[in-house]
């Protein structure tokens, strides 16, 4: 059991939908101090209203994470409201699927933007509040498409995914001297609503290349990166894991049919 991170504040960006609802949901249920993060209001007031409805302690914050004044008042003022700062959770993120031959310089950098910059930015804008509590805790969202994997569509979508881990890397050392770590959880294929908007036919067909015979869950991804921000993990820093139900693994489908 990890020790609990009861009464710890905690943000989550991206948390009103998808797997950084699923984080947010797991953090919540550990009885943290909790801003979700996110820009439709309307998703973020419900992501709120289910966790304090099962008896958690959450805020909303509106925010575009790709721009630092932003990031930095939502950041400020949720370590305001909650006693502190102690995790940030970048999963903030977007991937719209668009192939290079059709793929402009807009689109580039608005992924490079929605992903890769908004998770140094909420990283920079942490760290003063983490100098102050003597410790802390990032818990970055990547994935295996691009560090592990591809798939046509998504090349700045890797890219970006990529160019994470490679920003934990030394982030992790000059993060040292705050007593904060910071790690990151690669997904394979979690169930989530931009991942069922890809059909059912995908799903079906990424469900059978999976050793494990199905698509992960939200809170899979969220029980990761509760470890990551549990003291347990104190003496983990600049590493990833594979959330994937052993996705990459197999050389190919034959590789499966002989299980």
């Amino acid at each position: 059991m990890l020790t609990s991170l009861k009464g710890r504040s905690v943000i989550v960006t991206g948390g009103s939908k998808g797997i950084g609802r699923g984080i947010a949901r797991v953090f919540s249920r550990a009885g943290v101090k909790l801003t979700i993060v996110g820009r439709d209001r309307a998703a973020l007031d419900a992501a709120v209203e289910e966790m304090n409805a099962a008896g958690a302690t959450a805020r909303a914050a509106t925010c575009d994470v790709s721009d630092y004044d932003q990031v930095q008042r939502m950041v400020d003022e949720a370590a305001e409201a909650q006693g502190g700062l102690h995790v940030v959770c970048a999963n903030a993120g977007s991937f719209p699927q668009v192939k290079m031959v059709d793929m402009t310089s807009a689109d580039w950098d608005a992924m490079m933007a929605n992903n890769l910059r908004s998770t140094f930015l909420c990283v920079k804008a942490a760290i003063p509040h983490f100098e102050k509590a003597g410790r802390g805790r990032v818990v970055v969202t990547s994935s295996i498409t691009g560090p592990v994997t591809g798939y046509p569509g998504w090349a700045h979508y890797g890219a970006s995914k990529a160019g994470q881990l490679g920003f934990i890397k030394t982030a992790a050392m000059e993060l040292s001297r705050y007593n904060t770590t910071i790690n990151a959880v690669m997904p394979g294929n979690i169930v989530t609503e931009g991942l069922q908007g890809l059909g059912e036919d995908y799903l079906k067909t990424m469900a059978a290349s999976i050793p494990l015979k199905r698509l992960g869950d939200v809170e899979d991804i969220g029980n990761a990166a509760l470890f990551f921000a549990s003291d347990e993990a104190a003496y983990i820093t600049g590493q990833q894991i594979i959330v994937d139900g052993g996705q990459i693994l197999p050389e190919s489908l034959e590789a499966l049919e002989s299980i």
